[in-house]
């Protein structure tokens, strides 16, 4: 388990530090070239669609402020979306709309807002408010995803996702992330989101985190945290591993969501994850990397994700 220790301790325990995910993990694995996949989102989702891998419908796409004029009818078949930037990163700029009240829109906390606020927004996303470097951006409007109960009082007001950390096709550490008050509704660990560490064999949870310190309950909901067992687990791996051939990259971060009746979806693909899982999992992401090169020096690795998800829970879970 990680606590507080010397960096050769930490070393010793098999905690990968920022220098080598950067010099190591992500510029050896992940060609810049291949960044413009996951770093805007609109190109992802063709991605995904193009290998059959599951993610939220996209709904439509506002690249002009003209459009904004025709927004209101084209979002009144659809009572629950999200909107979000193509190019945003850390969960900025999304804005969820989990209802209607006649002309208004409404927050998943209840609250209702009108057109001039959500046209505002939209805007801001355009203008490249939340895009990476400030560039002029795409605002998607998603599907809301119906979320399995399985999280039900896990999560205050936001969604609650799994992040799945892949290395060159092996699923090797996992986590999920909670939404709390102090979070602001997000699933960001750095602003006080619960992160709970996940049997990468089982999907059950094995300790919990917020601002890296231990705790066993919800802050905001008192949820038991130790009682998390993620449901679909060998399916969710399983489409974890396959981003590795849709995308190229051999060290990701897979964001899942689960939809009560679709199940595990992709949310997004991060090509430069942090490292905040280890915290999470209490144990160095280290020793599971050597392992997955170890086999590759073999020659003997499988070859198919299914495979590769398999060999993980038998052999990575351990370390």
């Amino acid at each position: 388990m990680i606590r507080f220790a010397s960096p050769f301790a930490l070393r010793r325990a098999g905690i990968v530090g920022m220098n080598r995910r950067n010099v190591e993990l992500i510029a050896q694995n992940n060609p810049r070239h291949l960044y413009p996949l996951v770093d805007n989102k609109l190109i992802t989702k063709r991605v995904l669609a193009e290998h059959g891998l599951d993610a939220p419908t996209l709904i439509g796409a506002v690249r002009l402020t003209g459009q904004l004029r025709d927004l209101p009818a084209f979002l009144e078949p659809h009572k629950r979306f999200v909107i979000k930037p193509a190019q945003g990163s850390g969960g900025k700029g999304i804005l969820v709309v989990a209802g209607r009240d006649g002309e208004a829109y409404l927050r998943p906390s209840g609250v209702a807002f009108g057109f001039d606020e959500l046209a505002r927004h939209v805007n801001n996303i355009l203008s490249g408010l939340f895009s990476l470097g400030g560039k002029n951006d795409v605002a998607m409007i998603e599907e809301m995803i119906d979320f399995d109960p399985v999280f039900e009082g896990y999560s205050f007001e936001g969604v609650p996702d799994i992040r799945v950390i892949v290395y060159k096709g092996f699923p090797v550490m996992a986590m999920t992330r909670l939404s709390t008050a102090a979070s602001d509704g997000k699933a960001n660990l750095h602003q006080g989101a619960v992160g709970v560490g996940l049997d990468i064999a089982t999907g059950r949870a094995l300790r919990a985190v917020q601002f890296d310190k231990p705790v066993t309950t919800h802050p905001d909901t008192g949820a038991d945290l130790t009682r998390i067992t993620v449901p679909g687990w060998d399916r969710l791996t399983q489409l974890s591993a396959r981003c590795f051939a849709a995308t190229g990259l051999g060290y990701m971060g897979v964001d899942v969501v689960l939809d009560r009746q679709k199940g595990p979806q992709i949310l997004e693909l991060n090509a430069r994850p942090g490292l905040a899982v280890q915290i999470a999992n209490g144990r160095g992401m280290r020793p599971r990397i050597d392992a997955v090169e170890a086999l590759l020096t073999t020659g003997s690795a499988p070859s198919s994700p299914d495979d590769r998800a398999a060999w993980a829970k038998e052999h990575i879970a351990p370390l």
